[in-house]
């Protein structure tokens, strides 16, 4: 097995539940990074997955420190966006020539126009990597994308809640079909998953994002569940409003979208009553995802000359209650 040595990296609901599956392989030794009572948690009982009316629980190697895990072949990077930079700070002693970087997050990840975009190619994002500690901390050679289309949540620490989806997909950056992402894709169907391997994963994260980057921080504003957003002809004109200029933007980059806003509103209308993960952040008092969602947004747009006052009120809105919260920094 190409990738035997698998490190996750933030053992929260994402991260657990991909632990959890992969963990189940024959040949994989798997180890977690984990701190506090997730920490003693996955050390006293393991790491628990319930789904399907089933539980599993794998055991792994669980430490603070990276240091005493070595070397991996597969790094898994399943934490929020706000601690991704201590990440960054750690994640050295996991690192060898060949190990990969799965990034499992939502929002614009900080490698999104490295060798790719065109004329915005290799333009830093200062928004989801303020100074480039991230980029040099995790070297392009070692990423590989990935978008995550499930929906967990953690019924107690090292305990995952899988309520329903089941999808990943994976690709290079560079739009390339190598090996690597390829015994990845097999060895993500062979744990279970819906797995795909995508020849243009920024598309696919562009995607993703077009839907979550506006309702997510409206339902952590109001509190509403996606259901009751949609619902509201007022709401649901703002966020097409803001979806429009994403579209924009990433036509300009090369990730052009074909629907429509009210295409994904009848996706989103499926999920029925459903809680955002922003909004279950606010809720438990953590912190919120606002650069890669919104933030970031708003950076392309100015990269790339596109006009977004709609996503500017967005992401003031949101962030001011954030700051009220303390889930966000001053500024």
């Amino acid at each position: 097995m190409m990738f035997s040595k698998v490190c996750i990296f933030g053992v929260g609901a994402i991260g657990g539940w991909m632990g959890a599956r992969v963990g189940q392989l024959a040949g994989v030794q798997l180890s977690l990074v984990a701190r506090g009572d997730t920490l003693r948690a996955l050390q006293q009982h393991g790491l628990r997955l319930h789904s399907a009316g089933a539980t599993h629980t794998v055991a792994a190697q669980a430490s603070s420190d990276p240091a005493e895990l070595g070397v991996q072949d597969l790094v898994v990077v399943a934490v929020k966006a706000p601690a991704l930079r201590e990440v960054a700070q750690h994640i050295a002693p996991l690192l060898g020539p060949h190990t990969v970087v799965l990034t499992a997050m939502n929002g614009v990840p900080w490698w999104l126009l490295q060798q790719f975009g065109g004329a915005y190619a290799n333009t830093p994002l200062r928004s989801v990597d303020a100074d480039g500690h991230i980029a040099r901390a995790i070297p392009a050679q070692h990423v590989l994308g990935g978008v995550v289309h499930a929906s967990c949540s953690l019924r107690a620490p090292g305990e995952v809640d899988h309520h329903f989806g089941n999808g990943l997909i994976v690709g290079e950056p560079s739009g390339s079909l190598s090996a690597r992402g390829q015994a990845l894709h097999a060895m993500l169907a062979e744990a279970g998953f819906d797995a795909r391997l995508s020849p243009h994963i920024q598309k696919d994260i562009w995607y993703k994002l077009w839907g979550n980057m506006s309702v997510n921080p409206i339902s952590a504003l109001t509190g509403a569940t996606t259901d009751k957003i949609m619902d509201d002809p007022l709401v649901r004109g703002f966020i097409s409003s803001v979806m429009l200029e994403a579209k924009e933007i990433g036509a300009r980059i090369g990730l052009a979208i074909e629907q429509q806003p009210e295409d994904r509103h009848a996706v989103t209308r499926q999920l029925g009553a459903f809680k955002t993960s922003m909004l279950q952040d606010v809720q438990a008092h953590r912190a919120v995802e606002l650069d890669a969602l919104v933030g970031a947004v708003r950076e392309l747009g100015q990269i790339t000359g596109v006009a977004t006052p709609f996503t500017d009120a967005l992401m003031g809105l949101a962030r001011l209650q954030a700051q009220g919260l303390g889930l966000y920094p001053a500024t």
